[in-house]
């Protein structure tokens, strides 16, 4: 395994995985998408199916903002 791409993570394991992965020489990468980002388009996608045999009450995707990927202003010094 070169490249492990996940949702979220428990940083005492997997990050600890990766580093440890790393140190053993060949090229390895953890990209870790945030919990929201990664869930995001699924839900989209079940909302859309949902619709297909739902039509009592209204179903829409309501999209999350992921908080944390937002960039901040650096700070003054």
């Amino acid at each position: 395994m070169q490249v492990l791409l996940i949702g979220e993570t428990r940083e005492w394991e997997t990050v600890e995985y990766a580093a440890d992965a790393v140190s053993e020489g060949p090229h390895k990468a953890l990209i870790v998408l945030s919990h929201v980002p990664s869930e995001q388009s699924g839900m989209e996608e079940c909302a859309r199916w949902v619709k297909t045999f739902v039509s009592e009450v209204p179903v829409e995707f309501v999209a999350t903002p992921d908080l944390f990927s937002e960039t901040f202003p650096q700070a003054k010094r």
